[in-house]
């Protein structure tokens, strides 16, 4: 018998179980997947690891699982009959509001997953005075996890034991903020019925309710999970930072001619070697020379770090997800330009783990390819800026005795102004078009 266990999925604990592939008397091959879960970034699929029968699944749909946990037990083919081991418990799903209720407080009403003090300043949903009595329990973890996103953790009602705030918790809090801003019904706390409909307290105009086929045909589809996942995501960081945008161009005609010389040599090295590898290496000089992009905030804190590892915007069938190169500083162009075309691959067949996704300190969204002269990119939270690049074209430019045609890469650098003012944002993307314009800057 052969324990399946949950393989390394990054920093992320407790991610539910949201599909179960196989059951009981299934047989399976090593590369058959058998349950997905879902991060708050992208979904995966656990492969069985072993070919045989499946004669045990331990966990079910809703239950939260981590590293080495154990979903299903397989008799693997071939093996001759032993003793079954003792079956790893399976982890326990997340506590309902009912069963964790405070004891104090039993006839608690399902109160609204908003608190008195939102990020948007306004009073919305339940009063402080709807919630249980006594001090907030909640782990160091929720409660870093609660300053990021700007919430007041007291205002936040806990479903877990004895009331203490969970993960999912400070997350629902969130999401009935966007609700409300959207003028949809507010979730109540613990998944109970109920809430504010249309504007709420805010005023706002309901969100329109439109019979779309009496104007004409109409197909409709569900949005990808990965759309689902990263549109509350994006909503979240483009309410909750205050975004701004500096615009430039760079000049990159002797760059774009070194990479066509070097497309041979770097074929011979197995990489093929894009506009968006160079961007990196430049991008790295330039966070070198201003720490203050590659940092985070942590409450009233910065957090400036040691660690270059960039994230790029790639596009699937599915949706955008954001795969993460570590380590950009010690790599050389050619090794940047292989190890992004084997993440975009997976990023294309679905196979991206939450590990690829995560710990990036910078990203890069790159549209060149498909067209576009400017665009206001949204911060990946919790980094503090991004840079989109659209599409280059020749223009004149003067070059102080004439108008010579130079090849110009249009820059769209979106940072979070709470940690970066609009000079610093001037002088990083100044710093990196003159990178950009003779790379021999980055060696320096």
């Amino acid at each position: 018998m052969v324990d399946v266990k949950v393989p390394d999925i990054g920093d992320y604990k407790n991610v539910p179980v949201i599909e179960i592939g196989v059951q009981v008397g299934d047989t399976v091959t090593a590369e058959t997947p058998v349950v997905t879960l879902e991060s708050e970034k992208a979904t995966m699929d656990v492969p069985a690891g072993t070919a045989g029968v499946v004669k045990e699944v331990t966990v079910k749909v809703g239950d939260q699982v981590s590293e080495g946990s154990v979903v299903l037990r397989v008799e693997a083919a071939g093996a001759a009959p032993a003793p079954a081991a003792r079956p790893a418990p399976a982890p326990e799903a997340a506590p309902s509001a009912t069963s964790t209720a405070r004891p104090e407080s039993p006839s608690r009403p399902p109160a609204s997953a908003l608190g008195e003090r939102p990020a948007t300043g306004a009073q919305v949903g339940a009063p402080r005075a709807a919630l249980p009595d006594g001090p907030t329990h909640a782990s160091p973890a929720i409660r870093k996890f609660a300053r990021e996103l700007g919430v007041d953790i007291s205002r936040v009602p806990g479903t877990g034991p004895r009331g203490r705030v969970l993960h999912e918790d400070v997350q629902r809090f969130v999401k009935g903020v966007f609700a409300q801003l959207e003028g949809g019904a507010l979730p109540a706390a613990g998944g109970a019925g109920g809430g504010v409909t249309g504007g709420g307290a805010l005023n706002l105009v309901p969100w329109p309710q439109v019979d779309f086929a009496k104007f004409g045909p109409v197909e409709v589809k569900p949005l990808s999970r990965i759309k689902k996942i990263s549109g509350a995501n994006l909503a979240r960081n483009w309410v909750m930072i205050p975004h701004v945008t500096q615009f430039d161009e760079a000049d990159i005609t002797e760059l774009e001619a070194f990479r066509k010389a070097i497309g041979p040599e770097a074929e011979k090295a197995g990489a093929k070697v894009t506009l968006l590898a160079f961007l990196i290496k430049a991008s790295v000089a330039a966070l070198k020379k201003y720490p203050e992009f590659n940092a985070s905030l942590d409450g009233d804190s910065l957090v400036y770090k040691q660690y270059f590892h960039i994230g790029f915007a790639a596009d699937t069938p599915n949706g955008l997800v954001v795969p993460v190169i570590r380590d950009c500083d010690r790599k050389t162009v050619y090794e940047i330009a292989r190890e992004m075309a084997e993440l975009a691959k997976k990023a294309r067949d679905g196979k991206l783990g939450p590990a690829d996704m995560s710990g990036g300190s910078f990203s890069i969204s790159s549209l060149g390819g498909i067209g576009g002269t400017a665009f206001t990119p949204i911060i990946n939270a919790p980094e503090v800026a991004i840079l989109g690049v659209s599409r280059s074209s020749n223009k004149p430019v003067w070059d102080g005795k004439a108008f010579a045609p130079r090849l110009m890469l249009p820059l769209s650098l979106s940072y979070d102004h709470r940690v970066i003012d609009g000079a610093a944002a001037a002088r990083f993307t100044s710093t990196l078009c003159q990178l950009l314009a003779d790379m021999r800057r980055v060696l320096l």
